[in-house]
């Protein structure tokens, strides 16, 4: 579980080049909260491969190294996509400080991925701060989010597990 964040934590920030603006306009911000800033790139705005970005940072936040991170690219999709494939990560788009909001008290996303061509620099230092400020609710959603890491190999050919 992904408890609210703490200045001096170490938060990985990443984008593809649609993101890199934005990306460098929160990870300024980031440093100025207190957090440790890790910039996985892409560091211009030539064109870029959003996956060879996503997966570093999804892999730390995977393996434990980082407790949450930061993804940007046009749309947040691709990112998303990719994220969402490594075990543990909860990479939730939010185009709003209320679906980030969501996205914490209910599903303790700890990846933000934000669609950079979509939300001004205002509002998405207002998602972030919504995302980075919000503790997990637990309760009735700690065994939903439990649900997400399902074992594959206890379900049958149904799809429905034993």
């Amino acid at each position: 579980m992904v408890d609210v964040a703490k200045p001096g934590e170490r938060i990985p920030i990443a984008s593809d080049h649609a993101g890199f603006e934005l990306k460098e306009r929160l990870r300024l911000a980031l440093g100025e909260m207190g957090y440790a800033v890790e910039d996985i790139g892409t560091h211009s705005t030539a064109s870029t491969d959003y996956p060879d970005y996503a997966h570093p940072l999804a892999q730390e936040v995977s393996d434990g190294q980082a407790a949450r991170g930061i993804l940007l690219c046009g749309t947040g999709l691709g990112m998303s996509y990719v994220a969402n494939r490594y075990p543990g990560v909860r990479a939730a788009v939010a185009w709003n400080p209320e679906v980030a909001v969501l996205a914490r008290k209910h599903n303790d996303a700890n990846v933000l991925v934000l669609p950079a061509r979509f939300v001004s620099d205002e509002d998405a230092l207002a998602i972030l701060h919504a995302w980075l400020d919000t503790p997990f609710e637990g309760g009735r959603h700690q065994g939903r989010v439990a649900k997400i890491e399902r074992d594959d190999s206890e379900a049958d050919a149904s799809g429905s597990t034993t």
